[in-house]
């Protein structure tokens, strides 16, 4: 039997994941007494079970009980009985955001501010997502690229490591974006805004693509990239960081960096084990402004 523990922080998509492991034929149980998931696992582990694939939701509604469930981890793993935890997160910020924009009250904020209840259970939560098998950061994620995730790993049985890379094309002109981790400047290349056929068509069109990628330095360039961001995630992952935003910069962020942030999501979603999803920032702005 294989048996989830999904958890993490309120507002990260836990519900939302319980809902599609339900739709991958997981038995569902949300919110489940503390004291009751002990018991339930070795019923359903039992062979007399028509049960093969469990996911149990925990989170801080569990109140002063959720206390005694490391506890009660550690003999189910001495009685034999195997698990995984899931642990969903996002960013403070994201957090008090979907709060606010669904008007719903935070379980340890009481009356009191938001930012003060994502506190405290990030308190309560930390050694859950300290023995977590698998973090998944829901901050930039959209709900299909989140049910992607969950099919990578409890579906197909793929190979997944805690970290989710963004490929992030952006127009300096419109400034570096404040997430990013690296940043790459690709303005050394030459710009298709001066050709008069070429400038409204953005790095997502296939004249675009041949004309950057027709010059060496733009292959070169790639290539290296690559080489340094497969020598970087291990030793990221190995710093626990669980979010990496690559991104890719040129004059407006249509052309060039486009081309390149496409191309470098191509190359690593077909040989990496990590999440990868591809943002273009600034493509949708005026074409007539945008170098």
């Amino acid at each position: 039997m294989r048996l989830v523990i999904v958890t993490g922080m309120s507002g990260a998509g836990r519900t939302t994941a319980l809902k599609m492991l339900e739709d991958a034929e997981y038995f569902c149980v949300d919110n489940l007494p503390v004291p009751f998931i002990e018991k339930f696992s070795e019923l359903t582990a039992s062979g007399n079970s028509e049960i093969t694939k469990v996911a149990i939701g925990v989170d801080v509604r569990s109140g002063k009980s959720l206390s005694e469930l490391e506890e009660i981890l550690e003999r189910m793993a001495l009685h034999g009985l195997d698990y995984e935890i899931l642990f969903l997160d996002a960013s403070d910020e994201v957090l008090v955001k979907r709060y606010k924009e669904t008007r719903r009250m935070h379980p340890l904020a009481a009356s009191g501010r938001i930012e003060d209840g994502i506190a405290r259970e990030r308190e309560r939560l930390v050694f859950l997502k300290k023995h977590a098998d698998y973090i998944i950061d829901t901050s930039k994620l959209l709900t299909r690229e989140l049910k992607q995730e969950l099919d990578k790993i409890f579906v197909q049985n793929r190979t997944f490591k805690n970290l989710m890379i963004t490929v992030l094309s952006f127009g300096f002109k419109y400034g570096i974006p404040s997430d990013a981790d690296l940043v790459f400047d690709v303005r050394f290349l030459p710009n298709p805004y001066y050709y008069e056929d070429l400038r409204k068509l953005t790095g997502n069109d296939q004249k675009i693509q041949d004309f950057v990628m027709g010059y060496d330095m733009a292959h070169i360039f790639l290539d290296k990239l690559e080489d340094m961001i497969h020598f970087l995630v291990p030793n990221y992952v190995l710093e626990g960081k669980n979010q990496l935003v690559i991104a890719i910069g040129c004059t407006g962020g249509k052309h060039r960096s486009v081309t390149l942030a496409n191309k470098l999501y191509e190359r690593l979603q077909k040989q990496s084990d990590y999440g990868v999803k591809l943002e273009h920032r600034d493509i949708g702005k005026d074409a007539a402004i945008g170098k």
